[in-house]
């Protein structure tokens, strides 16, 4: 992963084979994400890079972060619970995604369109990191699929593991398992898990 802001916007994230190609998503939503850094700037971000990505911060709290994936980029917002969103411009990233946090383009036309919206919440969300307020944790139950629970029962051993990590953690082998149509798929997947568990890791952690 890049390491360096500029490299972003001249070469990519550096997270895929297609890194410094005419094909880096990146590079071929090039005029919108800079059009993005533009008014992230301009709102009086500071600019880094966190997970080979353009991350603003304010009073040392990440604030929004820019992405791009094959069909579309976007600004995503931290702490995004706190966000009125009257323009209802916020989208959930996935399934799985706690609140809307996201404004997707498909154009980089609209970023100019919606400069004046993206102004607006940016400041809001500055206004919640100065303010040091934080989306409060909900308390999720994490539902175990039947397969796992049965390889818990049967090793005691890994069963002191999983539940000894963090919730996240957790619910990382759930939505993982979960995605698997097949209980054979899933228990194929329990026990190519087997060693990570017992590590501490979760199920996308290497």
């Amino acid at each position: 992963m890049i390491t360096e802001i500029d490299d972003y916007f001249a070469k990519g994230c550096g997270r895929c084979a297609r890194f410094d190609t005419a094909d880096c998503s990146a590079l071929r939503w090039g005029a919108g994400v800079a059009a993005l850094r533009q008014l992230c700037l301009a709102a009086g971000l500071e600019e880094t890079v966190k997970w080979g990505h353009p991350c603003y911060v304010h009073v040392g709290r990440n604030v929004a972060l820019i992405g791009a994936l094959r069909g579309d980029f976007r600004l995503s917002f931290f702490d995004a619970g706190l966000m009125a969103d009257p323009e209802g411009v916020l989208e959930r990233q996935g399934a799985n995604t706690q609140h809307p946090d996201t404004i997707r383009f498909t154009d980089p036309a609209r970023v100019a369109a919606l400069a004046p919206v993206i102004h607006a919440y940016l400041t809001e969300a500055m206004g919640h990191a100065a303010a040091g307020r934080r989306v409060p944790k909900a308390a999720v139950e994490v539902v175990l699929p039947e397969e796992l629970i049965e390889a818990l029962d049967m090793d005691p051993a890994l069963a002191e593991a999983f539940h000894a990590l963090t919730l996240g953690r957790q619910r990382s082998y759930v939505i993982t398992l979960n995605g698997a149509k097949e209980a054979e798929t899933r228990r194929r997947r329990i026990a190519g898990f087997h060693d990570k568990i017992l590590s501490g890791k979760g199920a996308t952690e290497r």
